[in-house]
């Protein structure tokens, strides 16, 4: 190779090498675009709305929520995968979205490979809300009702593979029970034909049934968590109701695409941290039901690792 080649090859190489740690400096210089995977109004975009307001005021910069639902959340993950590993483009998503749907569907991503983990957000206990005309007021009425009509009650969910679904087929595994599922685009939907009685049940975060739980158009009959919650007081847990060995929990964290900068990782997490600890924002979530996350991408890795 020529002396002049050789030159211009080893300038290219420094310069590409250089221009990350520079364009993590430089973070943010334009708008970061938060990929929420389901439609407006559920219990993940609320979540994700509160957060990136408060982002956007610490970065001084704009950060957007942009709702991408579809195939179960896979489509929203899927343009986050692809998308240029900058910091401009970042994923809200849940235990349902990107921990179970590869479980169950083939998707176009690897939840290990293809993102990388910036902030857990919130954890939630998932509650077990039926529809008011559902004559069962306790885990053990649910169980002899569904026995007694094998197929006839039905299940709500956000979609297949998603935390609802699984967490409803492994209460008929426990419970001996064949209630039918029903997969949903999103939760505010699957809510809205519970509340209607279209469906008889469904597991759901406690931030996404609160609001109709205190209006009484649906009940909650026990919690999938392993320990009763303040957020639904008064309900006890399906442990405590007849099956000791059932647990189902969510949470929601942010993420990036693979191979994000440390240095952005780092100035998300550390800007994220702070906001999860103000006092708003702790009575948001609060009243939203959700347990504060850490923020930080060491929990959030860790819950997917499980």
């Amino acid at each position: 190779m020529p002396i002049f080649a050789f030159t211009h090859v080893a300038a290219a190489a420094l310069i590409a090498l250089g221009a990350a740690p520079l364009a993590a400096q430089d973070y943010p210089a334009k708008t970061i675009r938060v990929v929420v995977p389901f439609p407006p109004g559920g219990g993940t975009d609320v979540v994700a709305r509160v957060v990136v307001q408060k982002l956007s005021e610490a970065l001084k910069n704009p950060v957007i929520v942009d709702n991408v639902a579809g195939a179960s959340g896979s489509i929203g993950h899927e343009a986050v995968a692809r998308a240029a590993a900058d910091g401009y483009t970042l994923l809200m998503a849940t235990a349902s979205t990107i921990a179970t749907n590869p479980l169950v569907s083939k998707v176009p991503w690897d939840p290990l490979k293809d993102f990388t983990p910036i902030a857990m957000i919130v954890v939630d206990p998932m509650p077990l809300v039926v529809t008011p005309s559902l004559p069962a007021k306790n885990v053990k009425e649910l169980i002899a009702l569904a026995k007694q009509k094998p197929g006839a009650l039905t299940m709500a969910s956000f979609g297949t593979g998603s935390v609802p679904h699984l967490a409803g087929e492994l209460f008929n595994v426990h419970a001996g029970t064949k209630m039918l599922h029903v997969p949903y685009k999103g939760g505010a939907q699957a809510m809205s034909d519970l509340i209607a009685g279209h469906v008889s049940l469904m597991f759901n975060s406690v931030g996404a049934v609160r609001g109709p739980l205190a209006a009484g158009k649906i009940r909650a009959i026990a919690l999938g968590a392993p320990q009763r919650s303040s957020a639904v007081a008064g309900v006890p847990t399906i442990k405590e109701s007849g099956l000791p060995d059932f647990e189902a929990t969510s949470w929601i964290g942010l993420y990036g695409p693979a191979k994000l900068a440390q240095p952005i990782v780092a100035r998300l997490s550390k800007e994220i941290a702070a906001i999860l600890k103000l006092p708003d924002v702790k009575e948001r979530m609060a009243k939203l039901g959700s347990d504060i996350g850490s923020g930080t991408p060491e929990e959030l890795a860790g819950y997917l690792d499980r």
